[in-house]
C-alpha cells in the first residue's frame, strides 16, 4: 500500500490555494502590469517545494507583447456572450455582423458578397466563416501566400496580403461587371473542395464545442490558456484553476492510498474473481483517435501514414491485440460458468492519418474478430485546429486549410453521448466499462483489469484508475488525493489525475525529474480506467465546460508542418486538448469536516498498484536511429513482455534468463522470444496450473506419440476460440 506522501514540514501536507472562478482578465483585479510571485523562498528546487502563495504582489512586468490578449480576450466573450443569447440563425448573423473585426473584413472587401454569393454557400455556412474572421483568423480564407507565423509580424504580413486580395477582387469585379463572380470563377475545383472540407471542419467545432461557446469560445479558451502559459513561463506560480465544478480551495495534494495487487494477493485474487463474474455487465471503450505522430508509422507499400493502431507487433496489429486479450477474459468467464460473454466494444477514432477508415477496414478485413459487426460501435472525434503560442493564430498549410489535429481523448466523454454510446451500452445490458489505450501492450496482464472493473462493479464506484510506480525520464501524469475545501465549508476529497504538461502550474516540479524528487512520490497515471457508465454520461451530457475534463494547451514541443510552397516550418504552438481521466474531478465526495486517514475507502474514485511492467509498457514513439534509450519504444515494450513471461514460467520451476536493463539490449537482441497465448490465462494462477499439466504430461508418457496427442487435444480445447 502507497502513504500520504509528506510533502511539507508544516502538518505533512503540500499546501496550497486555488480560488474557484478567477476573473482572469477584469481590469480592477488583473493587468499584465501585475503578475502572481512566489516569494523567493519558495522557488526552489522540486525536492524543497513548500509552500504556493496566491497573493498578488508587484513585480517587473516582461515586456509588453505586440498582442493584447486581455482587450482580444474580453472582445470575444462579449462576442459570445451575446451569441449565446440568440434563439435563431439570423439572430446569430446580426450579432457577428456587428462584431468590429468583422465589418472591418467585409467594409474593405465590396465584392466579397457576391463571391461568396456565386458559390451559393448557406446562412449556416456563411455564419461560421465570419466566426473565423471574428475570431481573428481571417488569414485562414486568404487565397495569396501563407506565411509561417514564426515571428509577431507573421500577422500583420497576413493581413497585409489580405488586404492586397481584396484590392484584386474590387479590380476583378469592376472588370467583369457581375458582382464578385469573376473571383468564383477563379477559384478550382481543388480550391472549392477545400473550402468545403473548412465548413465541414468548422460545422464540427461549432456543434461539438457549444459548451464552451462554439469557435469563438474555442478561441477564448486557446487565448486563456496561453495567457497561463505567459505566467509559467515567467518561473510565477499560476495559483488559479480555471475548471473547477465547484467553488472551492485546493488545499492539499497527497499520494493516494490503493490495493498493491502484488501485495495483497488475496484480495488482488478475489477482485479478479469479482471482475470475471461481472463480464456480462461490462463494455470496453478503445479511444484511437489520436494522430501518434512520435511513432511515425508509415505504410511500406503506399507511404501513407498510419495510425498507432496498424502497427504490426507481435505477428498482428496493436488493435488485434486488445481484441485479443479481451477473448482471453471472456474464455476464462466461459470455461468457469459454461457460458459465452461477448462484450461489446466502442472504439473512438478520427480523420487523423485516415484513421477511422484504416481502423474498420482492418475490423471488416478480419470479419470483426468473429464477433459480429452488432457488437462494434465508432464514434469519430472532431479535429481542431493548431494555434501558434504567440498570438494564439491558426496554423495554416494552404488557404482554407488550417492545421488540424484531434483535440485529446477527453472528448470521449462528451462525443460517447452526442453519438448515443451510453445508450447503446445500455441496450445491451451493460452497466460500467474499461478503458485501455492501444500503444499499451501490457495492461492486461495477469489481474490488473480484472481487479480494477471487479471493484468498481462489486463497490458501486465511479471511476477507477490503475496505477503504478513511475520512472526516471516518464512522460506521463501522475494521480494524486485532492483536497479540497468548498465556500460553504464542506470538505472535498477525490482521487483525480495531474498531467504532466501540467506540473508547473500546480508546483509539483521545477526541473527534471529526479530520483528523489516530488514527482516519484506521486504514483503514474497510465490511463488504464475503470468507468462506471451513468456517471460518465451525467458529467458528458451536462453542457457545460466540465463535459470537455481537463482541457489543457501543450506548447512544449514544436509544430512541424509544410506549407503550400513546401516550406518547412518549426513553430511553438499546440491545440486545445482534453484528457479523459480528468472526468474524476467530477466525483469528489464531501464532508462536513476534514479527513485525516483512509478517506480512500470512502470515494467514488479509487486506485489499484500493480508492479510497473504488469500496468504500462507503451509502443507510443519511434526508436531513433543511434539512439540509446528504449523507453517508450515496441524494442522496450516487447523487454517488458519477455520480464513478464519470465517472472510467470519462473514460478512454474522453469529456468530463463533474466531479462537485464534495456540499455543492454539496443544493439542486440533479447536472450529468448516468448510470447504466450492469452487463452493459457489471462490470470497467472491459472496459467500456472496449465502449464503444470503440460510438464505432468511429458514426464508422464511413455512415449512421444502420448506427449504429442495429450499436448493437441489441450491445446484444441485452449485455442478453440482463435
Amino acid at each position: 500500500m502507497l502513504h500520504s506522501t509528506s510533502l511539507l514540514p508544516h502538518n505533512n501536507r503540500f499546501v496550497f490555494s486555488f480560488r474557484s472562478k478567477p476573473s482572469f482578465f477584469h481590469s480592477h483585479s488583473l493587468s499584465f502590469s501585475k503578475f502572481l510571485s512566489l516569494p523567493s523562498s519558495s522557488q526552489s528546487s522540486c525536492c524543497h517545494v513548500s509552500r504556493i502563495s496566491t497573493e498578488t504582489l508587484e513585480v517587473s512586468p516582461p515586456p509588453p507583447p505586440d498582442f493584447n490578449f486581455r482587450r482580444e480576450i474580453a472582445r470575444l466573450a462579449d462576442l459570445r456572450d451575446r451569441l449565446s443569447a440568440c434563439s435563431t440563425l439570423n439572430e446569430k448573423l446580426r450579432v457577428i455582423d456587428a462584431d468590429s473585426r468583422v465589418k472591418r473584413f467585409f467594409r474593405s472587401r465590396r465584392g466579397l458578397a457576391g463571391v461568396l454569393a456565386s458559390l451559393q454557400l448557406s446562412s449556416d455556412q456563411l455564419f461560421l466563416l465570419k466566426c473565423v474572421v471574428a475570431a481573428g483568423q481571417e488569414h485562414v480564407l486568404c487565397l495569396g501566400e501563407t506565411e509561417s507565423l514564426e515571428s509577431s509580424v507573421a500577422t500583420s504580413a497576413v493581413k497585409s496580403a489580405l488586404y492586397t486580395l481584396a484590392d484584386m477582387i474590387e479590380n476583378m469585379d469592376s472588370f467583369n461587371g457581375n458582382g464578385g463572380a469573376g473571383f468564383g470563377m477563379a477559384l478550382g475545383d481543388h480550391e472549392i473542395a477545400e473550402l468545403n472540407n473548412l465548413l465541414e471542419i468548422l460545422a464540427e467545432i461549432e456543434r461539438f464545442y457549444d459548451c464552451i461557446g462554439g469557435i469563438v469560445g474555442y478561441q477564448i479558451t486557446v487565448l486563456e490558456l496561453l495567457v497561463q502559459k505567459l505566467f509559467e513561463m515567467q518561473n510565477i506560480s499560476w495559483a488559479h484553476q480555471r475548471h473547477d465544478v465547484k467553488e472551492c480551495q485546493i488545499l492539499g495534494i497527497n499520494a493516494p492510498n490503493g490495493l498493491n495487487l502484488s501485495e495483497d494477493t488475496e484480495y488482488a485474487s478475489q477482485a479478479a474473481l469479482w471482475g470475471i463474474e461481472g463480464l456480462p455487465d461490462l463494455g470496453e471503450i478503445y479511444p484511437l483517435g489520436g494522430s501518434a505522430d512520435r511513432l511515425g508509422l508509415v505504410d511500406p507499400n503506399t507511404g501513407e501514414c498510419l495510425p498507432a493502431a496498424m502497427l504490426p507487433y507481435c505477428g498482428r496489429t496493436l488493435l488485434e491485440g486488445l481484441i485479443r486479450d479481451l477473448q482471453a477474459r471472456e474464455f476464462l468467464y466461459f470455461k468457469l460458468y459454461g457460458k459465452q460473454c461477448i462484450t461489446p466494444v466502442a472504439i473512438m477514432t478520427s480523420s487523423a492519418k485516415n484513421n477511422h477508415k484504416h481502423v474498420t477496414s482492418l475490423c471488416e478485413r478480419l470479419s470483426w474478430f468473429g464477433r459480429g459487426r452488432s457488437t462494434f460501435q465508432f464514434f469519430e472525434q472532431p479535429l481542431v485546429p493548431v494555434v501558434g503560442a504567440e498570438e494564439g493564430q491558426w496554423l495554416v498549410t494552404k488557404p482554407f486549410s488550417p492545421l488540424s489535429k484531434p483535440g485529446g481523448h477527453g472528448v470521449i466523454w462528451k462525443l460517447a453521448h452526442d453519438k448515443g454510446i451510453f445508450t447503446w451500452f445500455y441496450c445491451q445490458g451493460r452497466k460500467g466499462a474499461t478503458v485501455r489505450q492501444v500503444s499499451n501492450v501490457v495492461a492486461a496482464t495477469d489481474l490488473t483489469l480484472l481487479a480494477l472493473a471487479g471493484i468498481g462493479l462489486r463497490q458501486g464506484k465511479k471511476l477507477g484508475f490503475a496505477s503504478c510506480k513511475r520512472i526516471l525520464g516518464a512522460t506521463e501524469g501522475v494521480n494524486v488525493l485532492m483536497e479540497k475545501k468548498s465556500l460553504d465549508g464542506n470538505w472535498e476529497y477525490g482521487v483525480s489525475c495531474i498531467e504532466y504538461t501540467e506540473f508547473d502550474k500546480f508546483g509539483i516540479t521545477t526541473g527534471p525529474l529526479a530520483p528523489k524528487g516530488l514527482q516519484t512520490e506521486f504514483p503514474a497515471n497510465t490511463n488504464i480506467l475503470y468507468i462506471d457508465l451513468p456517471s460518465a454520461e451525467l458529467v458528458g451530457s451536462s453542457k457545460s465546460e466540465t463535459s470537455l475534463p481537463g482541457m489543457v494547451l501543450n506548447t512544449r514541443k514544436p509544430i512541424v508542418y509544410t506549407d503550400q510552397f513546401g516550406r518547412r516550418h518549426s513553430v511553438s504552438g499546440g491545440r486545445l486538448e482534453c484528457t479523459m481521466q480528468n472526468i474524476a474531478d467530477n466525483y469528489s465526495n464531501s464532508y462536513s469536516s476534514r479527513c485525516y486517514n483512509d478517506v480512500e475507502d470512502k470515494l467514488d474514485t479509487y486506485i489499484v498498484y500493480n508492479e510497473r511492467r504488469r500496468v504500462t509498457s507503451s509502443a507510443k514513439k519511434k526508436r531513433r536511429h543511434g539512439d540509446k534509450s528504449l523507453h517508450q519504444t515496441p524494442d522496450g515494450a516487447l523487454l517488458d513482455i519477455l520480464r513478464n513471461a519470465h517472472d510467470l514460467l519462473s514460478q512454474c520451476d522453469i529456468r530463463l534468463p533474466e531479462i537485464e536493463a534495456n540499455e543492454n539490449y539496443v544493439d542486440s537482441g533479447p536472450p529468448f522470444l516468448i510470447l504466450l497465448h492469452p487463452a493459457l490465462g489471462p490470470l497467472w494462477e491459472v496459467t500456472k496450473q496449465k502449464v503444470a499439466l503440460f510438464i505432468m504430461l511429458f514426464f508422464s508418457s511413455y512415449s512421444s506419440i502420448v506427449v504429442i496427442f495429450a499436448f493437441v487435444c489441450v491445446s484444441l480445447k485452449l485455442w478453440k476460440f482463435d
